[in-house]
C-alpha cells in the first residue's frame, strides 16, 4: 500500500470528526429552542465518538484511524507507530480539520443573520466554529489550569483505551466501539470544561478559520497553544500507563486447550497364505506383513 493512501485516509477521517462533532455543536446543540429539537450535549459528546467509530470502520485499516495528533504521539511513545509516518500524519491530520473548519464557516456565512438569532442557530458556538477555550472562552468558565489538567486526563485515558481495544489480546472488531463510546465519555465528562479538545488538529482547524475567516476574534488563537501542549502531554502519559500496566503481565488464558483428534489408522491384514507359513514363514497380522527367514516381503499398500 502507498502511504498517500494512509495521509488520505488521516485526512479525511480528521475531516470527517471536526464536520460531524464541531458541526453537531454548530447546529444542532441548540437550533431552534421553541421547536424543542436540540440535541444538546449528549447529542454533541455521540456525534464525536460517532465520527471516530464510523471512520475507524471505513479507513482505519488502511491507517490505523488516528484522525489525532496526540494518538499518532503517543501511539509512537507506547512503541505502536513509527516515526518515519509521524510528521505527516501530523500535517495532513490538520489539513483535514482546516478544510472541514471552511466547510462548517461556509455554511456559517450562508445562515446570515438566521445563526446569532436566539432562536435559530447556536450563536454560542458560530462564532468560534465550536473553538476550544479557558476562562472566558470556557463554558463554564473554567481556569487554564483546570482545562489544562482535564485535557491531560482525559487524552492520557483516550490513548489508554486505544492501546487496550487494539491490544493483539483484545477481542478482534471490536476495538472502534471501543474508542468511539470512550471519545462520547470524554465529551459527556468535559465539554463545559474546556469545549473538549483531546485532539490539537480538532482544536486547529476551528480556531484558525474562525479568527481570520469568521469572528473568532484573537482569543481562539492565542489559547490554542494549550490544545496542542495539554493533549499531547496526555498522549504520552497514557502510552505510558499502558506500557506499565501490560508490561511483564501474562496474556489471558481465555483459549481453551485444543485437543487434536486423530482417526485411528486400520490395516487390514491380507489371507494368510498357508503354504508360504508351511514353507517356514512367519506372519505378523499387527502389521499386516509377512516375514521370511531366508527374505522378507511387505506389500506396502498396507
Amino acid at each position: 500500500m502507498h502511504f498517500h493512501n494512509k495521509y488520505l485516509a488521516e485526512f479525511f477521517g480528521t475531516f470527517w470528526l471536526v464536520l460531524g462533532g464541531c458541526g453537531t455543536a454548530i447546529f444542532a446543540a441548540v437550533f431552534a429552542a421553541d421547536a424543542g429539537i436540540n440535541v444538546g450535549l449528549v447529542g454533541v459528546s455521540l456525534a464525536f465518538g460517532l465520527t471516530v467509530l464510523t471512520m475507524a470502520y471505513a479507513v482505519g485499516h488502511v491507517s490505523g484511524g488516528h484522525f489525532n495528533p496526540a494518538v499518532s504521539i503517543g501511539l509512537w511513545v507506547g512503541g505502536r507507530f513509527g516515526f518515519g509516518h509521524l510528521i505527516p500524519y501530523i500535517v495532513f491530520q490538520v489539513l483535514g480539520a482546516i478544510a472541514a473548519a471552511f466547510v462548517l464557516q461556509w455554511f456559517v456565512t450562508d445562515a446570515g443573520g438566521a445563526a446569532t438569532d436566539a432562536n435559530g442557530l447556536n450563536g454560542g458556538a458560530i462564532a468560534s466554529l465550536a473553538s476550544n477555550g479557558y476562562a472566558e472562552a470556557s463554558p463554564g468558565g473554567f481556569s487554564m489550569n483546570a482545562v489544562i489538567l482535564m485535557e491531560v486526563i482525559m487524552t492520557a485515558f483516550f490513548l489508554i483505551i486505544i492501546m487496550g481495544a487494539t491490544d493483539d489480546r483484545a477481542p478482534a472488531g471490536f476495538a472502534p466501539i471501543a474508542i468511539g463510546l470512550g471519545l462520547t465519555l470524554i465529551h459527556l465528562i468535559s465539554i463545559p470544561v474546556s469545549n473538549t479538545s483531546v485532539n490539537p488538529a480538532r482544536s486547529t482547524g476551528p480556531a484558525l478559520v474562525s479568527h481570520f475567516f469568521g469572528e473568532g476574534g484573537d482569543t481562539v488563537i492565542t489559547q490554542l497553544p494549550v490544545f496542542w501542549a495539554a493533549p499531547i502531554v496526555g498522549g504520552v502519559l497514557g502510552a505510558i500507563i499502558y506500557r506499565l500496566i501490560v508490561s511483564g503481565a501474562a496474556p489471558a488464558d481465555t483459549t481453551p486447550e485444543r485437543v487434536e483428534y486423530r482417526e485411528p489408522e486400520y490395516r487390514s491384514a491380507p489371507p494368510l497364505d498357508r503354504d508360504y507359513a508351511d514353507r517356514g514363514g512367519e506372519y505378523r497380522g499387527d502389521r499386516g506383513e509377512y516375514r521370511d527367514y531366508r527374505e522378507e516381503y511387505r506389500d506396502d499398500r498396507y
